[in-house]
């Protein structure tokens, strides 16, 4: 058990959706098994499913999802870091198992979006504190990704028709991943049941 490294959230405890894996005592490895999974499922929805949406930045939408529900089920600081250790792991293996090399843009924001979310949501008490928090992460998250995917672009001299339109999708579409996610798992307000756990 690692209560002092991976101590309890009271804000996602009280607002989550869904019974929580971990237990009060510290992190378990099925808490952990937990996490690493939803970080490789992240990843293996950015490497084999394609949405065919045509909108840039929009492999947010696919990452955030699952780490808001790990945040929902193992409701811990550094939860999030785990899943991202995951997707990052899972970004590099897939291609070798069939999935598309994701670009480079998504792998970042993958790789960073576990570290955004545990570091937004410090301090988090409230259900409409976590909405607009996880909002700012998939917010920083994608223009990192946006950051990056235009340096590319600048490189191979390709902004002109695609700067325009990314610098809209690009925020757009990392606020409404965390807003999507963060209304799903969690509830606006929070429901202080007997047994929750106190940080």
């Amino acid at each position: 058990m690692l209560p002092a490294v991976f101590p309890a959230h009271r804000g996602l405890d009280v607002c989550r959706r869904v019974p929580a894996v971990a237990r009060a005592d510290g992190l378990s490895a099925l808490d952990i098994g937990t996490l690493f999974f939803l970080g490789l499922v992240a990843a293996a929805l950015s490497t084999f499913v394609k949405l065919g949406l045509g909108i840039p930045g929009h492999n947010i939408l696919r990452v955030v999802f699952p780490m808001a529900l790990g945040l929902a089920l193992v409701p811990r600081r550094g939860s999030a870091t785990i899943m991202g250790l995951g997707g990052t792991l899972g970004a590099v293996a897939f291609p070798a198992l069939g999935g598309s090399h994701i670009g480079l843009g998504a792998a970042t924001g993958l790789t960073l979006l576990g570290l955004l979310l545990d570091v937004a949501l410090l301090g988090a008490r409230s259900g409409w504190s976590i909405y607009v928090r996880l909002a700012a992460a998939g917010l920083a998250a994608n223009m990192v990704a946006f950051a990056v995917k235009l340096a590319e672009h600048a490189a191979t001299g390709g902004t002109a028709l695609w700067l325009p339109r990314a610098a809209v999708t690009y925020p757009l579409l990392g606020i409404l991943a965390g807003l999507i996610s963060a209304a799903v798992w969690f509830r606006a307000t929070a429901d202080a049941r007997p047994g929750s756990r106190r940080e």
